[in-house]
């Protein structure tokens, strides 16, 4: 017989918490996160979320009103962060290198830091929809952030590049996703290689070690 236990005001939870989080959302997206980067997301039902989590299914529903709902929260937590800080980084007076860097390693950071790869799912046909607009927008100012940083640095570094190279860092930063997927755990010290490798790449040849010192009171 399963153990029940209270999860709010008429909302008696199944079995004791077991899943990672504070509160009863935090738990259910966790879950989702761990259902929808380890089965797949079509194959993966409410149900199975709330199954995971020890909850009832119409508990679910009381923090999300559907499936896609808890895709898209996903979604934002990989988004808002280091947005936020392209934003303060547009408006600092540090050299574009020292804030390319600073944006580069805090997003690698989170990408890597997440207990399930959560930007696996940025590859998922349904994110095409206009259910997720919002979020392909949000994405893409953050692109734009990178790309109109690695351009300044490109200008102060004087040094010829290939042409686009301003679009790689972008790319570069996202490689992590597809290294964790195929490693199966985050790569070790990419917040400190990617970076490096996109200064590089865009003909950036002055000290990294204090490029990096600058960065980190940036971000």
């Amino acid at each position: 017989m399963k153990r029940v236990t209270q999860l709010g005001p008429g909302r008696p939870r199944l079995e004791p918490r077991r899943r990672a989080g504070q509160t009863p959302r935090a738990e259910i997206l966790d879950a989702a996160a761990e259902l929808f980067t380890g089965n797949g997301y079509g194959s993966t039902s409410t149900r199975a979320i709330a199954d995971a989590v020890g909850i009832r299914q119409a508990s679910l529903y009381h923090h999300f009103a559907s499936k896609d709902d808890i895709l898209d929260a996903l979604l934002g937590e990989t988004i808002t962060a280091p947005l936020k800080l392209a934003e303060r980084l547009a408006e600092s007076d540090a050299p574009a290198a020292v804030r390319l860097y600073a944006l580069a390693r805090f997003d690698v950071s989170q990408l890597c830091a997440a207990r399930w790869n959560l930007g696996a799912l940025y590859l998922l046909p349904e994110l095409r929809g206009e259910r997720f607009a919002a979020f392909r927008a949000r994405r893409d100012d953050l692109r734009r952030h990178y790309e109109i940083l690695a351009a300044a640095v490109i200008s102060e570094a004087g040094n010829p590049t290939v042409p686009g190279a301003d679009l790689l860092p972008f790319r570069l930063v996202e490689s992590v996703i597809n290294i964790r997927s195929d490693e199966g755990a985050p790569p070790r010290y990419a917040d400190q290689l990617i970076p490096d490798a996109m200064l590089r790449l865009l003909g950036y040849q002055e000290d990294l070690a204090r490029t990096r010192a600058a960065a980190l009171k940036l971000g």
